[in-house]
């Protein structure tokens, strides 16, 4: 049975996610959809580049992904099908696979150039749900564009290394639910430009010195439960996704504060990492 995920800046509120679904059902009754997030904040191509590299590789090879974000389609925002390790993406050519792309080669690419057989603004429920219903179908991504070499990328998703290897210069990328910041700063190449040297992480007024690889790491577990205070604590970690986060540990907006209210960690907030001289 076919499989469609959906990742859009829709939210819950407006009728939109549920005409996509009804228009993926009329065209195929025997498919599954899956709902990555409708919670992208509104046009933010980084935050849904972040999401949805962090969550199709979970999902069976020929899963077919529709990504709903900045998708209005322009003489400037083409869109596109991709067969990228063994996933289907449907999307606009806006820069929102380039962490993917980053490290991965895509099998197939192919400008969608069907348009003109349909007549709607809603792009997502028109273009995007009859291309993915084809593919869902066994057809060819051939059929339904022409190919195309390249895509484009986005300034501001991949951090920049000074020529000295002096400094790491990233940015905070997105927000988690517990309201961690998370950089785009890979624990790849902080090791890679680092190469073991101490090293001071800045943002804003924050300076951090040490990064965990879970968050309870912060916690001495020799001491006794309430005698530890370390609830809201402010701390560095090496997220699931290979990342560096700015957190507090066992964060909560609502109580005792997490890194992006409490530091003003919001999206695109700069990170500096500065290492020691050898």
């Amino acid at each position: 049975m076919p499989l469609i995920t959906l990742t859009t800046d829709f939210g819950w509120k407006d009728p939109y996610v549920g005409a996509v679904k009804g228009a993926i059902y009329k065209e195929l009754e025997t498919v599954n959809i899956v709902d990555i997030s409708h919670d992208v904040s509104p046009f933010h191509i980084a935050e849904a580049a972040y999401i949805i590299q962090n969550a199709y590789a979970s999902f069976p090879e020929g899963t077919i992904h529709i990504i709903g974000v900045d998708a209005e389609h322009t003489p400037e925002n083409k869109h596109v099908a991709i067969l990228l390790n063994g996933h289907y993406f449907i999307c606009a050519d806006n820069g929102v696979l380039c962490l993917i792309m980053s490290k991965l080669k895509a099998e197939k690419m192919v400008e969608i150039n069907i348009h003109d057989r349909i007549s709607s603004n809603f792009t997502t429920l028109d273009v995007f749900v009859s291309t993915a219903c084809h593919i869902a179908r066994g057809g060819t991504l051939e059929v339904i564009g022409r190919p195309i070499e390249s895509l484009r990328s986005i300034t501001g998703i991949h951090p920049i290394v000074s020529e000295s290897q002096s400094y790491i210069n990233g940015q905070v990328i997105y927000i988690d639910n517990y309201g961690n910041s998370v950089t785009n700063i890979s624990r790849e190449l902080f090791h890679q430009v680092g190469r073991g040297r101490k090293f001071v992480l800045s943002t804003r007024s924050e300076k951090l010195k040490a990064i965990y690889d879970r968050y309870s790491d912060i916690v001495n577990f020799e001491v006794e439960p309430n005698k530890r205070d370390v609830d809201g604590k402010g701390m560095v970690v090496f997220n699931s996704s290979g990342l560096i986060e700015i957190a507090t540990y066992r964060s909560n907006p609502m109580t005792v504060g997490s890194a992006s209210t409490l530091f003003g960690l919001q999206i695109d907030a700069p990170v500096i990492i500065n290492f020691e001289n050898s």
